[in-house]
């Protein structure tokens, strides 16, 4: 198969020479109002790079062939598309555009709007903004390019997951990701059957299945109230993906390829100046010495990143195709840490019945493969054993011999110098406890649409989802006996996920008068997921029956081979929209949608409604505005939203258990459920200044959650049928914040041009409501020291630790020479960011072009479980200079006798304050970070000089998340032990943060 798709490219490509040749094309582009000449109007061939600008007598001159389409933009000015034809000359007058927002946008279900006539936030990121410095997760390139997205990047490395939250954290229990959309169909997750069903995995975020040189934008839609018409799929908010498809004319030929080296941008800050007394597994020795050190560094190796795409794209009027093979391959910092991923998409349109009909279809698939992502935590992590091991001992001699032949055993044995549950050799580690995660996925659609009027169209579309994921870790025999048997360990687990989704939108568009215009949407959706073929093994401390042979057939007979849950969640919906218009300036948005949740069978629930109302306001089309303002917009929105509750929980049943018998289900059916409600305000402003030179986009929004599913203790009385738990429909959170865009052209002349934009949100996150019970804590994660939780009267993500006990005067209190600690954790702040911005800044010259993003996170704590524990084994540079300084100088005072401490022993004060259940106030730290976190300075090259069979060619360095402007925390406040809810802001022997350089070729046939 791939020696054909070769060969096929090699005739394709063999092919162009005998194509048309470019010529030169002149013109002159003026003002449609005077004819006045207008320079600095960009000029583009349309799906290449090649492009020019008008001079300061509007003349312009641009390599193009016969059939290619330029196109003309300037701000202020509508822009103007002209096909290039037999005559080298092509003038274009332009006209004035006072609102620059005639743009069609797309929203939910794929509904194409103008943007001016909106009534909630949305903002959209352009394909060439995702795909820059070709990160391969091209989620993480939206960060800091739109208010109110919150992304953190799993630490995990090459083949990482991406969290990605819309205005704050919503559920108490549920997952508060938004739905994730392409060409207006919802995805599958593809996070994992069954709920808990990965046990602290990283199990990807489903976005694989893209290729990013197929995306042509990301349109986010942040708030319910955009979004509703998706139903409770949609209640936090909804990631829109529209994908390229095929353009009549030529058949165009484009290869992307782009390198980058990744390398770590800080280690811990350890020391080798004192190594350990004895045989001690620490290193509190206070002898110097001069020790190893470079074993640290050569662990980690230059990451390598491949990323290269072709796409052929072409047709006629009628029917038109595009084509797309990517392909990734990465090696990330560690050793053994490889990720490949290969997509393969097809689209075709073809119009019929004197194109009154249109049919859509695509296939995408995508087959994708990461071995050895690390994991976090301190179990089975390399870097524990990496960066705690003792000075004085020789670290080659166990690198170099990982593995050691035991003869009694017959089998070869792990190389340590000590058995311990925190550390294993590295390299056993590595290569004898190996990880894979594959993921197969195939995505096909068929959308037919038909134009049964000028203004009465009908649209049914139906999509297929199906996803395959498997993770498998074999453990070796003799590796940690906290968690691995002696004989080793398997942990497997197969499943597939499956989606099947249809809808049927009637869309009618019309003036209802001079004055008034109508827009209307009626449709009905039915989706279906299905849960099955699933089956999972992890021997755990029960081992296998024959060391190392990793197969069904070695499995002990009280090791339980359990299948995933052969279940199936089905939701139908029927939703309406009405847009009305009058005079182009005020515009009233009405949307309604019933959703009818197979999760809420057995409750009388099942069924339930939900509205939105919006208006909008051109201030700018009302009254007479000053010269300087090109724009104004006032917009006002409310909505609510349902969302059923998750899959099993209405009436959970009882499972077998490993010995064969059963485990009876103590959780009392929750048969009175009702689906979660979401309420949202909104409030917007969008102003443009000196002829849309100057934009301003304010939003404030406020959202309420309220009857959400909690678990919570039955009381004696109600402990009837052996029920201990039930759930019950309570609790409230709100999210309240401002999401401010300031946009900006401050340069633009023949030759140069600058334009920027500043990204700000603030979020404010309330836990008002709980549940009947005061006391109740929800546990987000925990670690030795370490809470996330939450608290009535608090927020989520709020951070609490155990913190030194004090006296009135603040002074740490000491008992026999060692500070005292409180009793539990409490409160010393929130992970949560105060407040974000991102500033874009892109910058052209001639053929040149620069692109760079700074941002800023502000504000907010995180925690660092590894410095505890670096301190608490004497391995940390601060350790050691205590040690040189005579001890650590504290403001304490003795409990006892009230004599003052103002110095104490480096290794009692770091034992005590250290390690795992140590003092965590000591190591919570100032989230606050602005960082350079991308770079593309791009040349386009004059591929009229080549002589060859090229329309278009451009060559860029770029890189990602290069360097620190400012920061607290000794390591990346960003990335995220995993990418679930759970221990967020929680550094535990985390990866370290990597930045990526290299470059980017593209070329175009």
């Amino acid at each position: 198969m791939v020696k054909k798709l070769l060969l096929f490219f090699v005739l394709v490509l063999g092919a162009y020479p005998l194509l048309a040749q470019n010529k030169t094309v002149t013109g002159t582009v003026t003002d449609a109002t005077d004819g006045s000449p207008l320079p600095g109007v960009n000029v583009l061939v349309q799906g290449t790079t090649t492009g020019t600008q008008t001079d300061f007598d509007g003349n312009y001159s641009i390599e193009a062939s016969s059939g290619d389409v330029l196109v003309f933009s300037f701000i202020g000015m509508k822009t103007r598309s002209v096909t290039v034809g037999a005559s080298n000359t092509v003038n274009v007058s332009m006209e004035e555009d006072a609102e620059q927002l005639g743009e069609v946008v797309v929203t939910a279900l794929g509904i194409k709007r103008e943007e001016k006539t909106l009534t909630y936030a949305q903002q959209t990121v352009k394909a060439d903004e995702l795909t820059a410095t070709r990160d391969p997760n091209f989620m993480n390139s939206i960060s800091g390019k739109a208010a109110g997205v919150e992304i953190k990047k799993s630490s995990s490395g090459a083949g990482g997951s991406t969290k990605i939250v819309l205005r704050g954290n919503k559920s108490l229990s549920g997952d508060s990701s938004p739905l994730f959309v392409i060409d207006g169909i919802p995805m599958a997750n593809n996070k994992g059957s069954q709920p808990g069903m990965w046990g602290g995995v990283d199990a990807g975020d489903g976005l694989s299945a893209i290729n990013p040189d197929d995306i042509e934008s990301i349109s986010i839609l942040k708030g319910s109230n955009a979004a509703v018409l998706y139903g409770s799929q949609g209640a936090n908010g909804v990631v829109v993906i529209t994908t390229k498809q095929g353009k009549s004319g030529k058949t165009t030929v484009s290869l992307n390829s782009g390198y980058t080296f990744e390398h770590y941008l800080e280690l811990p800050d350890l020391q080798f100046k004192y190594g350990a007394i004895g045989n001690a597994k620490e290193s509190w020795s206070t002898t110097p010495g001069d020790y190893q050190s470079s074993y640290v560094e050569e662990f980690f190796q230059t990451g390598h990143n491949f990323n290269n795409t072709v796409t052929i794209s072409g047709g006629n009027d009628k029917t038109t195709a595009y084509f797309s093979y990517g392909n990734i391959t990465a090696s990330g910092i560690t050793p053994e840490n490889k990720y490949q991923k290969n997509n393969f998409t097809f689209k075709q349109s073809t119009k019929m019945f004197n194109d009154k009909v249109k049919v859509t279809s695509s296939v995408i698939m995508a087959l994708e493969e990461t071995k050895n992502r690390l994991p976090a935590g301190y179990y089975l992590n390399p870097l524990t054993g990496l960066y705690m091991f003792p000075r004085q001992r020789n670290f080659y001699d166990y690198k170099n011999n990982y593995e050691i032949f035991d003869n009694d055993r017959n089998l070869y044995a792990q190389n340590w110098f000590v058995v311990d549950h925190h550390q294993s050799n590295p390299y056993w580690i590595i290569n004898k406890e190996p990880k894979t995660d594959e993921n197969k996925r195939v995505i096909g659609s068929l959308s037919l649409e038909y134009d049964i009027t000028e203004k009465l169209k009908l649209q049914v579309r139906g999509n297929y989802d199906y996803a395959v994921k498997t993770f498998e870790q074999q453990h070796a025999a003799t590796s940690n006996s906290t968690n691995v048997h002696p004989k080793g360990a398997w942990d497997y687990r197969k499943y597939d996920d499956q989606l099947a989704y249809t809808d049927a939108i009637l869309s009618y568009n019309t003036d209802l008068s001079e004055n008034f215009s109508l827009n209307g949407v009626l449709g009905a959706s039915y989706q279906k997921t299905v849960y099955g073929d699933g089956v999972s093994v992890n021997t755990g401390t029960i081992g296998l029956l024959y060391p190392n042979e990793f197969n069904f057939q070695n499995l002990p007979t009280n090791v339980q081979v359990s299948s995933t849950y052969d279940g199936s969640v089905i939701k139908q919906g029927a939703f309406a929209n009405l847009q009305l218009g009058y005079k182009e300036m005020l515009f009233l948005d009405l949307s309604g949608r019933n959703d009818w949740a197979s999760t809420l069978a057995l409750t009388g629930n099942d069924s339930y409604f939900y509205p939105s109302v919006g208006l909008t306001g051109i201030i700018s089309e009302m009254f007479t505005m000053p010269e300087a303002v090109s724009f104004g917009k006032l917009r006002a929105s409310y909505t609510q939203v349902g969302n059923e509750v998750p899959f099993n929980r209405i009436n959970p049943q009882n499972t077998i258990a490993n010995n064969g018998g059963v485990n009876r289900n103590t959780i009392k059916p929750f048969l009175d459920a009702k689906p979660e409600i979401i309420t949202s305000l909104e409030f917007g402003a969008d102003w443009r200044f000196f002829q849309n030179r100057l934009g301003l986009d304010i939003t404030y929004y406020s959202l309420t959650s309220k009857d959400q599913f909690i678990q919570i203790p039955l009381l004696q009385s109600e402990s009837e049928g052996g029920y201990t738990t039930k759930f019950i429909n309570a609790g409230e959170i709100t999210n309240k914040g401002w999401e401010i865009t300031l946009s900006a052209t401050p340069i633009q002349t023949e030759d140069f041009q600058w334009v920027t934009a500043f990204n700000f949100t603030n979020n404010t996150n309330e836990i008002v409501d709980i549940g009947p019970d005061d006391d109740k804590v929800i546990n987000l994660g925990s670690s030795e020291g370490y809470q996330s939780k939450l608290v009535e009267g608090g927020a989520f993500n709020d951070l609490y630790v155990l913190k030194f006990l004090r006296n009135d005067q603040g002074q740490i209190l000491f008992d026999d020479g060692k500070p005292l600690r409180t009793a539990t954790t409490e409160l010393v702040g929130n992970l949560d960011p105060d407040w974000t911005l991102g500033w874009n800044n892109n910058f052209s010259y001639k053929r040149f072009t620069l692109g760079m993003q700074i941002n800023g996170k502000f504000g907010g704590n995180v925690f660092s479980q590894t410095e505890s524990m670096l301190d608490g084994a004497g391995v940390s540079q601060r350790t050691a200079d205590a040690r040189d300084a005579g001890g650590v100088t504290v403001n304490g005072v003795d409990q006892t006798s009230g004599a003052a401490v103002t110095t104490v022993d480096a290794e009692t004060w770091f034992r005590a304050v250290g390690d795992r259940n140590g003092v965590g106030e000591a190591y919570v730290y100032d989230r606050t970070n602005i960082r350079v976190n991308q770079l593309s300075l791009g040349y386009n090259i004059d591929v009229s000089k080549l002589g060859l069979p090229i329309s278009a060619a451009s060559l860029s360095f770029i890189g990602n998340n290069l360097f620190y402007l400012y920061k607290d925390a000794p390591f990346d406040p960003e990335l995220a032990m995993s990418t679930n809810q759970n221990a967020q802001g929680l550094d535990n022997f985390n990866l370290p943060s990597t930045g990526t350089y290299g470059f980017n070729l593209k070329v175009t046939f």
